[in-house]
């Protein structure tokens, strides 16, 4: 459900035009750079940087294959014409990389996993690029190359995520040149897609609670670039339709989660690769989707991508680094290596668009945020949407979403966990961070100073609610809090961290939203016997911000950190809550210092606290003299009244565990 909210003026943003010349510009400064560190063979691409940790070999046929998807955009959007000698660079890789004797040959995918994932790419672009690269082939090389992708046919050990169209993919192209393929492997593999699709055109990666920028990078965009493969029509059996009914659902909401300065939600794994988040955009664009027009589809891919631009990247030295605006290694998978960031690179997929494309010619429309405030709900994530025009800041809370599998207890995962992400501000994401829940988590924090976790939580509500006053968003889960004795890890995926358990007891929490605004009502609803409620503090944070420095701008009523122009803030209004701010250095992609303004409350089993959590412009900080909670509580049911920063007043009914969910 979505409510558009009234607005005054809007204010459109200016740098989100891009003509097709600085798009090809832009691509063809990082395609000159890769150019420069290719191996004697050209088999490899080698970016200067720690090697990753599939090792060098992975790292240089992760180079080439990922740059090898923008110079196939590059190519198919220019007809070929003006792109020879790119195409002759890359055919002359082509042939390196599938000779078994040559010293920069490509990792087989019978030798390590992830040449089943750049392989992809490579037979993507192979069909994308026909006429100039696979047709000027050597017979020789053909075969080599259908050699070497050949080991995808029955290879079941394929992770059962967004990794399925990495098969789909390789196979359909080794069909349409006359190489093995199974019709079994991709019936199952399509099967497996549909498992998948959630409501509201939204899709899980794999079985666990993943909602991340996957969603649109992988799993919205494979499926419209397969069905255009050669053969692919054929294969689908009319299952196209279907998926572009669920792309355009998705980019209903996807558009709402590009903030006004551009930038992506700062949520989810693999956020090295950056601008790829505007991929989902230009496939919206190839599909031609019927509910998000082609000038704003144009304009909310040149806003993500343009706003790494301005931030720098990539760097003076034309290469992308592991990080965010600037490199930070933390932000990357531990299997990460120079080339991984290349996945960027599809958020210039508008590029394999000709010139006389109608989404090049189309008025630019402006995106929501740039035309009023927006509240709406992702319910499979369990999200609410907040996204507010005079900040220009898209937030999100979340109760749903948690990277884990359904009634498993593990780690929070920083990036998938917390209870809220933004635009503006990125989760805290070092080791500690995995180990310790800080910045927008509820948490029960022993002497030892250990928080507990909360994943795998319950999703218990998420709705929009209409009435006096004004909407809210609502959402709400309960979770096994648990504190954990982490074990040793080599791999970071994404998920949490696994360890022995110690459950200290449930914890519900409920987000109001409205505007800049949650209104964080929490109780622990019991404690494991044997827990001491005197020994612990119920620790709620807010939002995270880093800089080179920030200001700790706390009063004895809330705490408040200044950072980049923005403001975060909390502040007690049920409960006996003590403010602090907590400092974390080296632990933020957005800067190497970070505050987390917190509120600490005793525990009292069955009693409320709240907290009001707020992030926005300095010039917009409220003081929020004014806000306050009621509760009322009959039975079973609890209804908050909440009076606003801003005076406003709604009243709103609260879903607990086990009760009817208002939706």
């Amino acid at each position: 459900m979505t409510v558009q909210q009234p607005t005054t003026s809007a204010h459109i943003a200016t740098g989100f035009d891009w003509t097709r010349d600085e798009w090809l510009a832009y691509a063809d400064r990082l395609l000159d750079t890769a150019r420069t560190h290719a191996s004697p063979g050209g088999g490899r691409i080698h970016f200067p940087g720690a090697e990753g940790g599939y090792g060098h070999a992975v790292d240089g046929l992760e180079g080439f294959a990922r740059t090898f998807l923008l110079a196939g955009f590059r190519i198919a959007g220019a007809r070929g014409e003006g792109t020879e000698d790119l195409a002759d660079f890359y055919r002359r890789g082509i042939v390196t990389g599938v000779d078994p004797e040559a010293e920069d040959r490509w990792v087989r995918l019978d030798e390590h996993a992830q040449a089943k994932v750049e392989a992809a790419s490579l037979a993507l672009v192979l069909d994308m690029t026909r006429p100039w690269i696979w047709d000027r082939l050597d017979e020789v090389t053909r075969q080599r190359v259908i050699d070497y992708l050949a080991p995808v046919v029955g290879d079941a050990t394929y992770p059962k995520t967004n990794w399925l169209w990495f098969r789909v993919v390789v196979q359909t192209f080794l069909r349409s040149v006359g190489g093995p393929w199974s019709a079994d492997d991709i019936a199952d593999d399509l099967a497996l897609h549909d498992v998948l699709v959630r409501d509201d055109g939204w899709i899980s990666d794999g079985f666990e609670r993943s909602y991340d920028h996957y969603v649109g990078w992988a799993l919205h965009t494979y499926p419209v670039l397969w069905s255009r493969m050669q053969g692919a029509e054929e294969l689908a059996g009319g299952r196209t339709p279907g998926d572009i009914a669920r792309l355009d659902r998705f980019l209903q909401d996807a558009v709402t989660l590009v903030g006004a300065d551009g930038s992506p939600l700062v949520q989810g794994r693999s956020l090295i690769y950056r601008f790829a988040a505007a991929a989902p955009f230009w496939v919206g664009a190839i599909a031609e989707v019927p509910s998000v027009p082609l000038g704003q589809l144009r304009r909310a891919a040149n806003a993500v991508v343009a706003h790494f631009g301005e931030a720098g990247v990539p760097g003076e030295d034309g290469v992308l680094t592991m990080g965010w605006h600037h490199e930070w290694r933390e932000l990357a998978q531990s299997y990460s290596g120079p080339g991984s960031p290349y996945w960027a690179v599809k958020g210039l997929l508008g590029i394999a668009l000709p010139a006389d494309h109608p989404v090049w010619a189309a008025d630019s429309v402006p995106l929501p945020i740039e035309t009023g405030d927006e509240l709406r709900t992702v319910r499979p994530a369990g999200w609410v949407i907040s996204g507010t025009q005079s900040d220009g800041i898209v937030r999100i809370v979340n109760h749903g979403t948690d990277h884990a599998a359904d009634g498993s207890l593990v780690g929070d995962s920083p990036l998938y966990a917390r209870i809220g992400y933004a635009t503006a501000a990125g989760p805290l994401a070092n080791q500690r961070a995995f180990e310790e829940p800080l910045e927008q988590s509820v948490a029960l924090v022993d002497a030892a100073g250990r928080a507990t976790h909360r994943a795998a939580m319950d999703l218990i509500d998420v709705r929009v609610q209409v009435g006096e006053g004004g909407s809210v968003g609502i959402a709400a889960s309960v979770s096994r809090a648990h504190w954990i004795d982490p074990r040793p890890s080599a791999q970071r995926h994404g998920s949490g961290i696994d360890g022995d358990i110690e459950i200290a007891g449930l914890i519900e929490v409920h987000s109001l939203v409205r505007g800049p605004w949650e209104v964080r009502l929490a109780r622990v609803d019991s404690l494991e016997p044997g827990v001491d409620a005197a020994s612990l503090r119920l620790r709620v944070g807010g939002w995270a911000l880093a800089a080179a420095s920030f200001d700790d701008a706390s009063t004895d009523a809330a705490a408040s950190v200044l950072a980049k122009g923005l403001s975060s803030s909390i502040r007690p209004l049920l409960g006996d809550g003590e403010t602090s701010v907590a400092t974390r250095e080296d632990a933020s992609p957005l800067g190497p210092v970070a505050g987390v303004p917190l509120v600490s409350f005793p525990v009292e089993p069955g009693t409320w606290s709240a907290t009001l959590v707020e992030l926005t412009t300095e010039d917009l900080a409220s003081s929020a003299d004014a806000a306050h909670v009621v509760l009322d509580e009959d039975g079973d049911q609890t209804t908050a009244t909440v009076t606003w920063p801003d005076g406003t007043a709604t009243t709103s009914r609260l879903a607990h565990p086990g009760s009817p969910a208002n939706r």
